[in-house]
């Protein structure tokens, strides 16, 4: 299983990207019930999940980028997308992709899961 970013770069406050994610070898559609989502990871900081999707096209988003941010999915090019709008500087970290099974209630990230190996967003003021 491999999942690639890309997208990142540095942008002014205010501005926008667009990260995206290739995954291939999960074939997630193979599952009954899955997670994709995004997490980051700033400087002195522990990481925190940003947005998610899931099997049944919920998706989550953390309070700081609720309005901001959106996540999708292209099935048919097994990519993972993440708009992001508004950007501030506190936005400004290492952004990781990541798909994991669901099961007991739970997207199991950690547990089962695979990760990217992030891209770098910066927002300058």
């Amino acid at each position: 299983v491999q999942l690639v970013e890309s997208g990142g770069g540095s942008v002014q406050a205010g501005g926008s990207l667009r990260l995206s994610c290739a995954v291939s070898g999960f074939t997630y559609r193979g599952y009954r019930v899955y997670c994709m989502g995004w997490f980051r990871r700033a400087p002195g900081k522990e990481r925190e999940g940003v947005a998610s999707i899931e099997s049944d096209g919920s998706t989550g988003y953390a309070d700081s980028v609720k309005g901001r941010f959106a996540i999708s999915t292209d099935n048919a090019k097994n990519t993972l997308y993440l708009q992001m709008n508004s950007l501030e500087p506190e936005d400004t970290a290492v952004y990781y992709c990541a798909a994991a099974q669901r099961y007991g209630g739970r997207c199991r990230w950690y547990s089962d899961g695979y990760w990217g190996q992030g891209t770098q967003v910066t927002v300058s003021s």
